[in-house]
């Protein structure tokens, strides 16, 4: 089968790889969801949005947004015909797996500093030892004040990390299942050695000096921890990958690559026949609960008010909305590794290079926990991609009985309106650093775009 390559010539080429550039940086600069929140608004206020407060009314082809506790964000642009009518809607997530710190972390063993931590989604453990890892996120103070935490990326930053067993010493460690092979609780940050001046009884001197560089860099106390919100990520920016430089490595595809894509396509959308969309979510990685997670109602609050402001509102307008609206779940989908052909159902799986990745349904094994899209809106997005001449391909995840997973397409499919998976094929899911083909990441663009505009 052909790739998506063959049919760019040289001028689409340079289109697909500056696109690939552009969110490269996006990436580098969004490694959790309240970094991509702030990057997202910055790049909509550019764009001419507005924050929804802010505005009192709303006409055609305005451009708002509703940020929500600075970890999710909902995009609209107004479009010609009445919200009622429904909306063309995309929603991905910005949380990707990673390491948070504990309420409280930091201490001294050995004469070594650590900080513990408990694991955010589905990871291999062994998988995140033994790399160079960054530490982000925000200490909020008593005093009202919110301190931003970065270090680890910056050329001249230490990087901090998780220490794995030598293999001299592993005969026991070796012998264990892949699961085993590194527990959560032996995911302790390595962060420092040197201790700091004091009194030669003094106790706990390696731990003292990390808090005073914490204390003099950003002027934080140790109790600060427990209202703080830290994650150790992969350090380093994302790169080409391949000899030919043909796709993209880096920490967060999952699901940045469709966040990303998403966002772009309803900042590039103007003049829409129908309300436009962009749901850019938190938890999804871990159930998708909480006040930043889609199962909480903050996109309905936030499609509330933009009826109030088109308009007259009522409740029975608001459930209208939402029936009539159409949604792709921007979430990536497993691709096909030749190193692991045995878990993949070739006729059914996707690969990279092909173009953006359908998937009617998710779930495990038995379709358990799925969103199983309707056959009819299922043939109406075909024939979208199709006149505008994207390249796009359907999929399972994997064979049936190897496993699966899901995404936040079944919670808008819960409020009645019709929502089908489409993303981005990647490899080394959850892993550190994922691989996603430049391609099928303009494709996915480019397929985000043609829904907005002509999905009806």
């Amino acid at each position: 089968m052909k790739t998506v390559w063959e049919k760019y010539d040289d001028s689409k080429l340079q289109q697909v790889f500056k696109f690939s550039d552009s969110y490269k940086e996006f990436l580098d600069e969004g490694k959790t969801e309240r970094e991509c929140v702030k990057k997202a608004i910055e790049l909509a206020k550019e764009r001419g949005f507005k924050d929804l407060a802010s505005v009192t009314e709303l006409k055609a082809n305005d451009k708002v947004y509703v940020n929500n506790r600075g970890k999710n964000i909902c995009l609209f642009v107004i479009g010609e015909k009445d919200v009622v009518d429904g909306m063309n809607i995309l929603g991905a997530h910005i949380d990707s797996p990673r390491v948070d710190l504990k309420p409280n972390p930091v201490y001294e063993s050995e004469g070594l500093c650590l900080l513990d931590t408990h694991y955010y989604g589905g990871i291999k453990k062994y998988q995140w030892v033994a790399h160079p890892m960054a530490l982000h996120g925000v200490v909020c103070k008593k005093d009202g004040t919110t301190v931003e935490v970065k270090i680890g990326d910056d050329a001249n930053d230490p990087v901090i990390g998780f220490t794995d067993l030598l293999i001299h010493l592993s005969q026991d460690q070796m012998k264990k299942p892949g699961a085993t092979v590194v527990e959560g609780e032996d995911l302790n940050v390595l962060c420092g050695s040197y201790p700091a001046k004091g009194e030669k009884d003094e106790k706990d001197l390696v731990k003292a000096n990390i808090l005073k560089i914490l204390k003099d860099k950003y002027d934080i106390e140790e109790d600060d921890f427990l209202s703080a919100e830290l994650s150790i990520v992969p350090a380093g920016k994302a790169r080409d990958y391949g000899l030919d430089s043909s796709m993209v490595m880096a920490y967060g595809h999952d699901d940045r690559v469709c966040a990303y894509t998403s966002l772009m396509a309803i900042l590039d959308t103007d003049k829409p026949e129908r309300t436009s969309c962009c749901i850019l979510v938190d938890k999804e990685e871990v159930g998708s609960q909480g006040n930043t997670g889609m199962q909480s109602r903050f996109f309905e609050n936030a499609v509330a008010e933009v009826i109030s402001k088109t308009g007259v509102y009522d409740d029975m307008k608001l459930r209208l909305t939402l029936r009539n609206s159409r949604m792709l779940s921007s979430d990536v989908s497993a691709g096909f590794d030749p190193n692991y052909p045995a878990v993949f159902e070739p006729k059914n799986a996707a690969f990279l290079g092909r173009g953006l990745c359908f998937n009617k349904y998710t779930g495990s094994r038995g379709k358990s926990g799925c969103n199983d899209a309707n056959a009819e809106f299922v043939a109406k997005v075909r024939e979208t991609m199709d006149k505008n001449d994207v390249d796009f391909q359907f999929a399972e995840l994997g064979k049936v009985d190897q496993g699966g997973g899901g995404t936040i397409a079944y919670i808008l499919a819960n409020l009645d309106m019709d929502v089908i998976d489409a993303g981005v094929a990647v490899l080394n899911m959850h892993a550190c650093y994922e691989i996603a083909s430049k391609a099928d990441i303009y494709e996915a663009y480019r397929g985000y775009m043609a829904f907005l505009k002509d999905m009806k």
